[in-house]
Formats: C-alpha cells, structure tokens, sequence
C-alpha cells in the first residue's frame, strides 16, 4: 500500500495557486465546478492509485 504524500512536494505553489486561479477566471459557479471535477478526475487517473485516492478523501474530508 502507498503512502499518500501530504508533504510539500513540488517548486513554485505560488506559480501553481496563481494559474489555478487564472483557470476560474470569468467562469460561472457551474463552470467552475465542471473545472475542478475535470481537475481532479486527471490528477486522479495520474495518480492510478485507490488505496492513495481514498487516503487523499479521508484527509480531505477531515
């Protein structure tokens, strides 16, 4: 079983955070919404792994 990593893992957050808003901007609530659910769904199959994507729920959902 994989750990998920929940440790800073990458340069630049700022860069990052600043594009992820540049990707909202002038979308409408229900478009944004349609973003993030694509977001996730990519970064999920990334990723490929359950076991990580059901640790990545349970900290997320606190």
């Amino acid at each position: 079983m994989t750990a998920l990593n929940t440790e800073p893992n990458f340069e630049n957050t700022d860069d990052f955070y600043a594009a992820l808003l540049a990707a909202h901007d002038g979308l409408e609530e229900p478009e944004i919404h349609a973003l993030n659910a694509r977001l996730i769904l990519i970064l999920a199959n990334h990723i490929g792994e359950q076991d990580v994507l059901e640790q990545a729920l349970k900290v997320a959902t606190g």
